[in-house]
């Protein structure tokens, strides 16, 4: 069969089998068999396709007709401009994600300056400022990676639970030239870890068991369930990242987390007693990032 005609095909099934954007996922599925781009799509259209080649794409489109995500199929998903290998041990990364490394940015180059004793800090922060950022939680490495990108001078650690996690988190990072700049480590959370953060950083679960009917089904079905639910109330993971947090935050530090307008109010109780709370929406104007600062002088325990 000719390149256009599958394509077609591929479109009609995709449609009538309600899977969202049918063209995007056709095109994307079948520039994964040809490894061309899309561009070769269009260029070819006459171009047949072989046995082996339809036969891989009537595979591709199978999987994504019962719900396997098309970054699963693919085994990749782009995340700050960094083609990430992806698989069914990691969440898929997305584009709200970023919002909390524009956050991270936001702050380090406004110029405030956490309390520090360590004497080798610069007293300027700036983009070139040597700075400690830990990512809770790391799945594919995504967040980890970017701040290491846009940070070359920074001090980057990067936690998960999952092995299998760590382990894809580490191939994204030596693809990238990133491995030697990040310091992976399997902990529940900030568990074990002795040093001071000027931002702990993380995507937690935040989506309550009550609400499992109202995500997509392949987020419940097919993503790692664990990175996705946190509980009966959603907040169960957050309410033992924000001590943590603050007992390895220097002074002034931030905690810089990933979270949904459901439990926005409720994360906000939790941080009581930190300063700056802030939440931001992402583009469609979802409440999204939360931001919150250590006091300089802190006198409550964590």
């Amino acid at each position: 069969m000719h390149l256009k005609d599958s394509l077609s095909k591929a479109i009609a099934r995709l449609t009538a089998d309600n899977v969202p954007s049918p063209r995007l996922n056709a095109e994307l599925l079948l520039m994964f068999i040809l490894s061309c781009d899309r561009a070769y799509l269009f260029a070819h259209p006459e171009r047949k396709l072989s046995t082996e080649e339809e036969s891989s794409y009537e595979a591709a489109l199978a999987d994504r007709v019962r719900g396997v995500p098309a970054q699963y199929i693919t085994g990749h998903q782009e995340f700050w401009g960094m083609d990430l290998i992806v698989t069914p041990s990691v969440l898929i990364p997305r584009s709200e994600t970023e919002h909390l490394i524009e956050s991270v940015l936001e702050i380090q180059t406004s110029g405030v300056r956490p309390q520090t004793s360590d004497q080798t800090y610069p007293e300027v922060r700036g983009p070139k400022s040597k700075v400690r950022i830990v990512d809770v939680g790391t799945g594919s490495g995504c967040i980890a990676l970017a701040l290491a990108k846009e940070l070359p001078h920074a001090e980057i650690h990067a936690t998960d639970i999952s092995l299998d996690a760590l382990e894809i988190a580490r191939a994204n990072a030596a693809r990238h030239q990133l491995d030697r700049r990040i310091h992976f480590r399997q902990a529940d959370l900030l568990e074990g870890l002795k040093r001071d953060f000027d931002f702990v950083v993380s995507n937690p679960p935040y989506v309550g068991e009550s609400e499992e009917d109202q995500v997509q089904l392949e987020v419940r079905k097919f993503e790692p369930r664990n990175a996705v639910f946190a509980g009966p109330k959603g907040t169960e993971v957050i309410a033992r990242l924000i001590p943590q947090a603050r007992q390895r935050l220097r002074p002034g530090g931030w905690l810089i987390m990933e979270i949904s307008g459901t439990i926005a109010e409720k994360v906000r109780e939790l941080l009581e007693g930190w300063q700056d709370v802030q939440i931001k929406p992402d583009l469609q104007s979802i409440p999204r990032v939360l931001r919150a600062k250590k006091p300089k002088i802190d006198n409550r325990r964590p």
